[in-house]
């Protein structure tokens, strides 16, 4: 996969940036240095090669430190949502800002 000139606009109009031409030629550049880097990693066979919980797994045992996952905090959705200019159903409203 590449990028063409005319996506790397899209991309910028969407996020609302201005790139200069030499700018975009540069981000053309670099997302496609980045997507050939993702293929080379797919073209690599990792069949029966269990997925690691962490990279330093591959070098030290490690046990991860995980903590419950439980709620600590109460909730307070309509206290936070006072200030909110527009709340509908718990959920804040914000305006339309992709096309």
């Amino acid at each position: 996969m590449s990028l063409t000139p005319q996506d790397i606009a899209r991309i910028a109009n969407l996020a609302r940036l201005e790139l200069q031409p030499d700018e975009s030629e540069r981000m053309l550049t670099q997302i496609n240095g980045f997507f050939g880097i993702v293929e080379a990693m797919q073209a690599v066979d990792t069949t029966g090669i269990e997925p690691m919980a962490h990279p330093v797994a591959a070098i030290q045992d490690i046990t991860l430190r995980l903590r419950p996952d439980v709620a600590s905090e109460p909730n307070q959705r309509d206290l936070n949502q006072r200030s909110a200019p527009a709340v509908e159903r718990g959920l804040f409203l914000v305006p339309k800002v992709i096309e």
